[in-house]
């Protein structure tokens, strides 16, 4: 009987031992909370979302103009979960001398010039290269440094930060410890993943939560943690990596997916392949949402990349393309067909 049936607490405590059976019963019809996941946003895990995600498809002539009109329509959502948090813009940098491999400049024009009219505070725009030149050699060779004059933004190189230890999962299943770079952890930022539509050898396409997934661990110039993310057999559908990323997006994860498909890459991904003249750009506060669809303008199918699939089981966003709501252009108009990585000895994820 609930207590508004007619009896009321004090009533129930009267009857002697009633009370303890009645808080046994009443902790035995409630529902066990799901486990907390994603520290930074605070969702919960294994709560798949029934509602349709908004991403936007922009496709365009000019690199900065695509990745502008592709966050004007959804300026509601992305300005509403800024508030007052710092942002952060994570290019990729996986390569510091190769343009086609790396984030361009034009594409974090696009996305400053969507943000100043509304955001005054200091933005940090913040990577951890792959390589030994190093993250700044990086904002060298790709002109970031003329955005520090542009629109006053200040460039940091995380690998040069703090760090926080987590664990992967190694060769033989043991676990690995890692260096995290302690902004992807911190839930006062908010994270924007400027990512390149680009295929991958070990997890068939780099989108946005690759990019912040494989880009979080520490290469402090003498050792790099970031292979600790891909060890595991090469090229196999169950290539651990998989497994790391989906372990690690429990913590970090970004606010934003700002996918840069303006000149995609294909084939030997992510930093030795051949450009695809794509022309779209895809954002969304969903970032697994931006990834599935943006796999399926690739020619992907995301239920067959496990990554994806795992995250969609799991509900960290929107995995379900039928419940993606997309914006802008339509799919057919901008749907293409990457060449697969010559890594992958399985093309299953590829639709004929």
């Amino acid at each position: 009987m609930k207590w508004s049936e007619g009896w009321s607490r004090r009533d129930i405590l009267k009857v002697p031992g009633a009370g303890l059976i009645a808080a046994a019963a009443a902790r035995a019809a409630e529902p066990e909370a799901p486990p907390l996941y994603r520290r930074r946003g605070g969702r919960k895990l294994y709560q798949a979302p029934t509602e349709p995600s908004a991403a936007s498809l922009i496709k365009g002539n000019d690199r900065q103009e695509i990745i502008y009109k592709s966050l004007k329509l959804i300026e509601d959502q992305v300005l509403g979960g800024i508030r007052d948090r710092q942002i952060l813009i994570k290019p990729n940098f996986v390569q510091t001398s190769k343009q086609l491999a790396a984030t361009h400049a034009d594409a974090i024009r696009g996305i400053l010039e969507f943000l100043r009219p509304h955001y005054k505070k200091e933005i940090l725009i913040g990577e951890a290269a792959a390589t030994r030149e190093g993250t700044m050699v990086g904002y060298e060779n790709y002109g970031y440094n003329n955005l520090v004059k542009e629109y006053k933004v200040k460039l940091v190189d995380l690998n040069a930060g703090a760090y926080q230890y987590r664990y992967t999962i190694g060769e033989k299943n043991a676990p690995v410890p890692i260096r995290i770079c302690s902004p992807f952890l911190d839930p006062k930022l908010y994270i924007i993943s400027a990512a390149v539509m680009k295929t991958h050898g070990y997890a068939s396409v780099t989108l946005s939560l690759k990019n912040m997934l494989l880009g979080a661990p520490i290469n402090d110039y003498k050792v790099s943690d970031k292979g600790r993310m891909h060890l595991g057999p090469h090229g196999e559908p169950n290539d651990i990596v998989h497994f790391n990323m989906f372990h690690l997006a429990q913590e970090v994860y970004p606010d934003l997916a700002v996918i840069d498909g303006f000149t995609g890459m294909e084939g030997d991904g992510p930093s030795r392949g051949t450009p695809v003249d794509s022309r779209i750009a895809v954002s969304s506060v969903d970032p697994l949402a931006a990834d599935v669809l943006s796999a399926r303008l690739m020619g992907y199918d995301a239920k067959k990349i496990l990554y994806l699939s795992a995250m969609t089981e799991a509900g960290m966003g929107q995995g379900n393309l039928e419940k993606i709501t997309v914006l802008g252009n339509r799919i057919d108009e901008c749907s293409y067909h990457f060449q697969n990585s010559p890594l992958l000895h399985f093309s299953a994820a590829l639709e004929t």
